[in-house]
């Protein structure tokens, strides 16, 4: 199977996991990002069985209005079962890097709210040990040099991603390089530096179970 076979593989099993707890009442929180449109669009089939989505970027609220499913914004919503996302790199405990696409804050948020929190991803993000892919860290854009200082001092090697701004008005930086030995002590750390909106890692609260997509079908794994 290709990549792009992997993950609408997994956006299915991903349906196939909530649709026997969906209800007239049902809020589904929906990240960002490749995976998770595969996932928008294998719900579209089922939205007769919800009443609507909250959605972690404008990107992914588009898609889902264009499937003719409700988009509700977070602060009008009392609480969701589940929140499906995908994730840039994830570890056996299930903590992952995300931001790739520039909505970690929004998938943050959402993904506190969140009941049950389910990863979807293909094999190739599953890892040992998490800094391979660089760790976004969304930023208020006048203190992005000041951040980016602190950042070096942590060992790493922040780059700006030009031309990006999040749906926040945010700036990011990509930092390399990073030893990430305790993912957890390092977000903390990270969101502590004055002028860091949020980081990229998902310790503290990370994914309840993972959806692999691998060659031999879709595994369901369990955080350690």
């Amino acid at each position: 199977m290709t990549q792009d076979e992997l993950k609408k593989a997994v956006g299915q099993a991903a349906v196939d996991y909530i649709r026997p707890h969906l209800e007239d009442d049902s809020i589904v929180g929906v990240g960002t990002g490749s995976t998770a449109n595969c996932f928008i669009d294998a719900l579209a089939q089922y939205k007769h069985l919800f009443d609507g989505a909250v959605a972690s970027s404008e990107t992914s609220a588009q898609r889902l209005r264009d499937h003719g499913i409700p988009v509700y914004d977070l602060n009008a919503v009392d609480g969701m079962d589940f929140y499906i996302d995908g994730a840039d790199e994830i570890n056996e405990h299930l903590e992952m890097i995300k931001g790739g696409g520039a909505a970690l804050t929004r998938e943050k948020i959402v993904a506190a709210v969140a009941r049950e929190f389910v990863c979807v991803a293909d094999e190739s993000k599953l890892v040992e040990r998490m800094g391979t892919f660089p760790l976004p860290v969304e930023v208020i854009p006048m203190a992005r040099s000041f951040v980016a200082r602190e950042l070096v001092k942590l060992g790493g090697d922040p780059v700006y991603r030009e031309g990006v701004v999040t749906d926040n008005g945010g700036h990011i930086l990509d930092v390399h390089n990073l030893s990430i030995a305790s993912a957890m002590e390092l977000e903390s750390k990270i969101n502590q530096i004055t002028g860091v909106i949020t980081n990229g890692l998902f310790a503290l609260r990370p994914a309840n179970v993972l959806l692999l997509g691998t060659q031999d079908g879709v595994r369901t794994i369990k955080a350690k």
